[in-house]
């Protein structure tokens, strides 16, 4: 038996190390316990690491536009305490085309002018004197490949898009996590790896620690679920799986990976896109290649699957989402054999994240994070402290939530936001985009 923890850690994804971090800082003794082998190495050695602005309400983009700022200021945030090579932020700057589905994204411009986050109005003409490899028909709604029509323009040209200065992606999402485990350990937090968490104890009426497969038992007095794709099945080993509003489980997502069209710098040159039009988003990556993934368009069903048993190798999906995005893209040449990644999302009922209490004392989650909260890492970590600081002295978090203040650009969040009990929010996506 271990003892002498202040709170255990479920997870030591980007999200588990930026709790280990930030309780670190307030003097918490941290233990981080993954079934993997090192930090990062599960849903987040397989983000895309995008950084981006724009979500569906003005609280998420204040939250993300907060977050760019710890990105960009890297160094800043982990501290001079590190071993590792430092991550490297592209900043890209993100486009969001227009469409019919997304009402030509007139909500958006109001959220990023009340969060102070600029952005720019661009034509179908624009985007291609900038983008000179994009197709400017339409192509909506989403189709299947099979379907009749497939690839065959519904529209003379997009409705343009709004694109966005502030944004891009993080060069190594694994190495991120590494950074942050460092810059924890040297505040005292601790990490244990191949070692999976099978029962959570309890003692009179709250969470007192958790047994590992091997029968060894650590106590805390805090257990925080940050488990990902997981995180359900954690959820039902404290007894609180019912006991939620909201739930998440597990889905499984393939990200393709190949090279850009011919004589276009797009590595250097290429933003991160949200297009529904043609129901995928892409971001550039090393050697002037793409990474293309899915928005999850209304035509395809969502592979909920067993955190445990899913399909690990990537299938027809994956050449589906090439040839979609090659509606956009002339001259995107598509190989009989495309490389890519299988991964897992943690989606809520809403695929909107849960920072929360639990109703079992001393327990709480850092769970449905969707694909899409990579970027919010390092304020989840203060937000979660936060929300245990509180709890831990008395304040009843489901009536008197309280606000988390967002320095960099003056704004104030509504905890309740977050609330594992709160209303689904009829304003998201259903998607990564949040």
């Amino acid at each position: 038996m271990t003892a002498g923890f202040d709170a255990i850690i479920i997870g030591a994804g980007i999200i588990g190390t930026c709790i280990a971090f930030e309780l670190s800082k307030k003097g918490y003794r941290t233990l981080n316990i993954d079934k993997n082998p090192a930090v990062g190495y599960g849903s987040t050695s397989s983000s895309c690491a995008v950084i981006r602005t724009f979500y569906s309400t003005k609280d998420a983009s204040a939250l993300a536009f907060e977050g760019w700022h710890y990105w960009r200021n890297w160094e800043n945030y982990v501290g001079s305490n590190i071993e590792s090579d430092l991550i490297k932020y592209r900043n890209t700057g993100c486009l969001i085309y227009k469409t019919d589905g997304n009402n030509k994204l007139a909500s958006v411009p109001p959220i990023m002018d009340a969060i102070g986050c600029a952005y720019e109005h661009w034509s179908a003409d624009q985007i291609k004197e900038r983008l000179p490899i994009v197709d400017t028909h339409r192509f909506e709604p989403v189709k299947h490949v099979e379907d009749d029509g497939f690839a065959e323009p519904t529209g003379a040209e997009i409705h343009g898009g709004i694109y966005f200065p502030v944004g891009g992606y993080v060069n190594d999402p694994q190495l991120a996590t590494q950074n942050v485990k460092e810059a924890a350990m040297s505040r005292g937090a601790e990490f244990r790896f191949n070692a999976q968490v099978v029962e959570i104890k309890q003692d009179a009426g709250r969470a007192s620690g958790v047994v590992l497969s091997d029968g060894s038992e650590v106590l805390a007095p805090i257990i925080i679920n940050v488990a990902g794709p997981h995180s359900s099945k954690i959820n039902d080993l404290a007894g609180i799986g019912g006991k939620t509003a909201i739930k998440t489980r597990p889905a499984r997502q393939e990200v393709a990976s190949l090279k850009a069209p011919e004589g276009f710098d797009y590595e250097n040159l290429g933003p991160m896109c949200a297009d529904d039009d043609v129901g995928t988003y892409s971001r550039p990556e090393t050697g002037n290649h793409m990474l293309i993934g899915t928005v999850s368009p209304p035509c395809d069903e969502t592979d909920w699957v067993d955190a445990d048993e899913f399909e690990a190798n990537i299938t027809d999906q994956i050449m589906t989402q090439v040839m979609r995005q090659a509606q956009r893209y002339s001259g995107l040449q598509i190989p009989s054999s495309i490389n890519g990644i299988v991964a897992l999302y943690d989606v809520s009922d809403d695929w909107n994240p849960i920072y929360d209490k639990s109703d079992l004392p001393g327990y709480y989650m850092a769970i449905g994070t969707s694909g899409n909260q990579f970027k919010n890492a390092p304020l989840v970590g203060q937000i979660m402290t936060a929300i245990i600081e509180a709890c831990e002295s008395g304040i009843d978090h489901d009536h008197s939530p309280g606000e988390f203040h967002l320095k960099n650009i003056g704004w104030t969040l509504p905890l309740a936001m977050f609330s594992r009990n709160r209303q689904i929010n009829a304003d998201s996506s259903f998607s990564v985009l949040g």
